[in-house]
């Protein structure tokens, strides 16, 4: 079974009035994102997720335009032979490597969907897995800068649903950061897992101050403080207390960049998106060599249900798994658009699909309801 074409979809959509959220890196705007469509000799075609990298256009043209042509004809079961190919001919060398990546990534996941649809296995199965239990924290686009009173209230709609772990947007300011964290431990009580993520706003200042209190209300880890490449100020972090794990990983590419963070000694908690660090394949080379430092493995997940269905079924053939990230936001019509990729149980947990491949029914009939949007999704001024 050979590949016979790839396709790249950018869509887009704005955020209605009202449903932006302010963190770290911005306000947001609009959502990206790219799917992926393989199609092959026999029929059969899959679906991936591209991340869009706050560039879909130029994600679009490097799937079109450089990946594709040096991956059309080769046999649609050769995962590694693909990814090998890619990171040869541009991972490797003069090759925009995070982009690359990213492209990849959709391509690497539409794949291991043909070859479950051609066993007629769901993908946690194929990748060595069982269905079962796996616990969710409510995250996405959500939980964002604002009055602590009301974030106490949204958080605790959340539980009320049945999570019991939430993330909230750090990178405001440290005293406002301490604030509402503190408060939201004194609403919701000692029972549910209160994360947090920075999304790089903070310096080591900010760091130092926010750590301790973080330790003190006993909150489950600090995602994202600084900067991707900022390996001296995690290692900084990290030693300021043992009590509070330092996590990183979504903006972070194949599993090399992942080694470069355990040999830093300085990120506790990794958290690959199989959007963005070379797919399946990657992600299941990235758990192998953090299950034997035991490092747990938090994959982040993105905008459209095909990547959340995808990461359900990678966790659930992960040894070192730990949570998977809900879209709880307020307004994300890609998440849905093919139906439910999950449903959170009153245990706070979710559990991947038994239907062939990644799962979902896609209907391309829904990607004219959105077209790409020209722009940056985030506004840096509040």
């Amino acid at each position: 079974m050979k590949i016979t074409r790839i396709t790249a979809i950018p869509l887009s959509y704005k955020l209605p009035e009202g449903k932006t959220v302010k963190m770290g890196i911005g306000s947001t705007t609009k959502r990206d994102a790219i799917v992926v469509r393989v199609e092959t000799s026999e029929g059969l075609i899959g679906y991936g997720e591209s991340h869009p990298g706050r560039s879909p256009g130029a994600i679009v043209s490097m799937i079109h335009n450089t990946l594709a042509p040096m991956l059309v004809d080769m046999d649609a079961h050769d995962t590694v032979g693909v990814w090998q190919r890619v990171h040869r001919m541009q991972l490797s060398s003069h090759g925009q490597g995070a982009a690359a990546a990213m492209g990849l990534s959709g391509i690497d996941m539409a794949l291991w969907d043909i070859r479950g649809k051609a066993a007629n296995l769901p993908l946690y199965k194929l990748l060595g897995g069982s269905k079962h239990r796996i616990p969710a924290y409510a995250g996405g686009i959500s939980l964002g800068f604002q009055p602590k009173e009301s974030l106490a209230e949204e958080a605790q709609s959340y539980v009320n649903l049945g999570y019991r772990a939430l993330k909230l947007r750090f990178g405001d300011t440290a005293k406002a950061d301490i604030e509402r964290v503190t408060h939201v431990r004194k609403v919701l009580g000692d029972d549910i897992d209160i994360l947090t993520d920075a999304n790089t706003a903070y310096t080591i200042a900010d760091a130092r101050r926010v750590l301790p209190v973080l330790a003190d209300v006993k909150a489950g880890w600090l995602e994202e403080p600084f900067a991707c490449n900022d390996f001296a100020s995690y290692r900084a972090a990290a030693a300021i207390t043992p009590l509070v794990p330092i996590a990183a990983g979504e903006n972070h590419f194949t599993r090399f960049e992942f080694a470069q963070m355990l040999e830093g000694r300085a990120v506790q908690v990794w958290q690959p998106d199989l959007s963005k660090t070379g797919g399946i394949t990657e992600g299941v080379r990235i758990a192998a060599i953090a299950s034997a430092w035991r490092i747990p493995l938090h994959a982040h997940s993105s905008a459209t249900g095909i990547n959340h269905a995808a990461t359900l079924h990678f966790l659930a053939a992960t040894e070192n798994a730990g949570y998977f990230e809900a879209c709880v936001s307020a307004y994300n019509p890609l998440r849905d658009m093919f139906g439910k990729a999950y449903e959170v149980g009153r245990d706070g947990c979710v559990e991947p699909s038994d239907r062939p491949g990644i799962g979902l029914e896609i209907d391309e009939a829904v990607f004219k309801q959105f077209p790409l949007i020209d722009g940056p999704g985030y506004i840096v001024k509040f």
